[in-house]
């Protein structure tokens, strides 16, 4: 596994945005992250997790405040990102995205697959729309990111891929969440599949399997357990609390990092021994 290319951070292609602007007012030479759903939680941590890293951080959301804020907090500390609105369900989107980074950077170095939704839907209730916009975010996003980068990757010979599932993809269902826990399942499908056919270029593919994490998702009354069940997971729990998001964000740059370069096809629950200690 090659070490990432360093690259010259130029000034994006995307004009009269004043966030993006700020991120490059002078020239500097850093491997390229790309995180998709990263204005919130775990995606925002890991733009920080990265630009701590020496990483110019891409950050892309269909959220466009949040996301533009996590560029503003990660230039103000000292570091260098720029944001992009990017809807993980459109094919065009994210080739036009894609495209954009690499003429102006080169191949990318990372790519965090972390966009998703987790809607509670009882079987009673669960459309085949309802199943599929599940499935065209939480699974079909990330190919959709992932495909078009690929070509410049292998050029290269280099290059990371983190995919973000979960522990309810991995070990154990979660009712009212069907089509969540099929799509993060699959998820780990994917990150195998990857793995296999890019070895041997040199690209590894892994991905993470978060417990309960302190995120928006998890501290929904609507779609979740809402915040008095989120500390009440906590007791059960053999560390005795929820994760926090950084404590993920942490362990995806691990996994993009040279330390893990003999690391492909891996699925690592974060989850504070839940799995262990309860199943």
């Amino acid at each position: 596994m090659k070490k990432p290319a360093v690259k010259s951070v130029t000034k994006p292609s995307v004009k009269g945005n004043p966030t993006l602007a700020r991120s490059s007012e002078k020239s500097v030479k850093k491997p390229i992250v790309l995180i998709t759903g990263g204005g919130i939680g775990i995606g925002r941590s890991t733009g920080h997790s990265f630009a701590n890293a020496g990483y110019h951080v891409v950050v892309t959301d269909v959220l466009v405040k949040e996301g533009k804020a996590v560029v503003s907090e990660i230039i103000a500390a000292g570091g260098t990102a720029e944001f992009h609105k990017l809807n993980v369900r459109s094919t065009s989107e994210a080739d036009s995205l894609i495209a954009d980074i690499q003429k102006r950077f080169g191949a990318i170095d990372c790519i965090v697959a972390n966009a998703g939704i987790a809607h509670k839907v009882p079987l009673g209730k669960l459309t085949d729309e309802k199943w599929d916009e599940t499935f065209d975010i939480d699974l079909k996003g990330m190919i959709r990111v992932i495909r078009p980068a690929l070509p410049a990757m292998k050029k290269r010979g280099a290059g990371a891929i983190v995919c973000i599932s979960s522990i309810m993809g991995i070990a154990y269902g979660w009712d009212e969440h069907v089509h969540y826990s099929s799509a993060k399942a699959g998820v780990i499908g994917l990150i195998r599949g990857l793995a296999v056919e890019l070895a041997k270029d040199g690209i590894r593919v892994n991905g993470i399997a978060p417990g309960y994490i302190r995120t928006a998702q998890l501290l929904s009354e609507k779609h979740s357990l809402g915040p008095a069940g989120a500390d009440k997971a906590g007791e059960f729990i053999p560390m005795g609390r929820i994760g926090e998001p950084d404590e993920i964000a942490d362990v995806v740059l691990f996994l993009a990092s040279s330390a893990a370069r003999y690391m492909t096809g891996q699925t690592v629950v974060v989850d504070g021994g839940l799995l262990v200690g309860r199943y």
